[in-house]
């Protein structure tokens, strides 16, 4: 199972429809972004802000709180993130491994300033080999930053 979804169903979806998604971009009290390390396609191997798409029927908020809760640890409320924007993520390739089928996503970005608890709560899931925080002009400048992620702050 893909989520609440067969790999059958779910590629077929990937193949033919974008998929919408929420990034968690977190920011610490120095102001440094929280990435980690991608262990699944697309973008294995890229340091990557959280984020999971949105189940349908799922509200944004209560894809939020599961979405922290899954891949950090900890719980975050839509209501307390400021939202980015909506970006489009353009991918070669797809979370199955399923040749000549691209991923598109629509992602909508929420920032969140967490507290030294939270931060210190945060653990990486089955999808980060690990997390790291960067500075701004860090993340803009480390090459192994997936550019999905640099635009959240281009």
């Amino acid at each position: 199972m893909v989520g609440d979804l067969s790999p059958t169903d779910f590629l077929h979806i990937v193949q033919h429809t974008p998929l919408v998604s929420i990034d968690l971009v977190l920011l610490d009290p120095a102001g440094r972004v929280l990435v980690g390390l991608r262990k699944n396609n697309p973008a294995r191997n890229w340091w990557f802000v959280p984020g999971g798409r949105i189940r349908k029927d799922e509200a944004m908020k209560d894809a939020c709180r599961r979405i922290s809760e899954r891949e950090l640890g900890i719980t975050l409320e839509k209501a307390d993130g400021e939202m980015l924007g909506a970006y489009d993520h353009f991918y070669p390739d797809n979370a199955l491994q399923q040749p000549g089928v691209t991923t598109h996503y629509v992602c909508l970005a929420f920032r969140f300033r967490l507290q030294n608890a939270q931060m210190n709560a945060i653990k990486p899931d089955n999808q980060h080999g690990s997390f790291r925080w960067l500075a701004t002009d860090q993340l803009l400048a480390d090459p192994n930053v997936h550019l999905n992620t640099k635009r959240y702050f281009a």
